[in-house]
């Protein structure tokens, strides 16, 4: 009687641990999920900014390059030439500010007190020999041509010493700050000025925007250089990823930062993570489209990948296994 109720209880048991790896590993199947893509293929096409003849290349097809590194540089005579003339007039324009700022030195203005001064007595001494004068003519001593010609040069005296007084006033004042104000705007121009040349000459000196290979050299030494006209074609290698495409089914599996092992068709692998999952599908569904063909539609993944050997190449197809948790940093 025992053996008989024993067999259905060794029945439900089994029925509960099939149950139980049919709800915890995929409906009968393992909880990775395998996925197959390529290594993606990201390409930059280097051009300098302005118009000249290229002077040198440095890299070649094939090189390995850093960002940052100098790959060509145009002739820069002409830009040198400018970008001396852009600092000449900035430092003369930069004087004048600062003779305008520091005011009259003390010498200046004991010079024009000295000169207001020789002037007061110039007129003094001539009004009164236009007095002089003046009496004789009244006695018919002298003409009175002499002395209207005295009586001018009397006012043209005073004139002058008045003249020489507003210039010391000037001197002791200092200038305007309408003119320090005019002159500091000019600075500022010529200071823009001095920038633009010296971005022109940097211009002229091509740098690798990231880490990547050399995939084409398209330009040689001779040959004129534009924005339109492209030197290098780069093949971008930091950071890697490989893209992979995720059917709808298994989408709600996939978390950003998930774990991921990536392997080779040579036996080489490599640890990876999730970092990125495409927001809608490859192809928008029509409303008209039955369940079974809107199952079979699948989002880009991006699975970044360590690649410290730089072994990964550009186009490679690949294998991903995803895995539940989350990755470790690349070492």
């Amino acid at each position: 009687m025992k053996k008989k109720i024993l067999i259905p209880l060794f029945a439900i048991a089994g029925v509960s641990v099939a149950a139980w790896q049919y709800h915890h590993e995929g409906n009968g199947h393992s909880s990775d999920l395998t996925f197959y893509g390529n290594v993606d293929n990201r390409q930059v096409e280097l051009a300098f900014k302005g118009s000249d003849r290229i002077e040198a290349l440095y890299a070649k097809e094939g090189d390995f390059v850093k960002k940052g590194d100098l790959l060509a540089k145009l002739d820069t005579e002409k830009l040198q030439a400018a970008l001396a003339l852009r600092q000449s007039q900035y430092d003369a324009q930069q004087e004048i500010v600062r003779r305008l700022e520091t005011g009259s030195r003390k010498e200046e203005i004991e010079e024009a007190r000295a000169q207001f001064e020789a002037a007061q007595i110039d007129s003094k001494n001539a009004l009164k020999n236009y007095f002089r004068l003046k009496d004789l003519a009244a006695r018919h001593f002298v003409s009175l041509q002499q002395a209207d010609n005295a009586k001018a040069a009397a006012d043209a005296a005073d004139a002058k010493s008045r003249a020489l007084q507003e210039t010391l006033k000037l001197a002791v004042k200092g200038p305007r700050k309408e003119d320090i104000a005019s002159a500091k705007a000019a600075l500022e121009a010529d200071r823009a000025q001095l920038s633009l040349a010296r971005i022109d000459l940097e211009d002229a000196r091509l740098l690798s925007p990231s880490d990547g290979i050399v995939e084409d050299r398209i330009l040689e030494p001779g040959d004129m250089a534009s924005p339109q006209k492209p030197v290098y074609t780069i093949a971008l290698t930091d950071p890697v990823w490989a893209r992979i495409y995720v059917p709808e089914a298994d989408l709600g599996r996939i978390k950003p930062g998930m774990r991921a092992e990536i392997s080779t068709d040579g036996n080489r692998h490599y640890h990876g993570w999730v970092g990125y999952i495409s927001p809608s599908a490859e192809f928008t569904p029509k409303s008209v489209e039955s369940p079974e063909l809107r199952t079979s539609l699948s989002y880009q993944v991006r699975v970044f990948v360590c690649n410290p050997q730089n072994e990964l190449r550009l186009g490679m197809p690949i294998t991903v296994d995803l895995k539940p948790g989350k990755a470790e940093p690349c070492k």
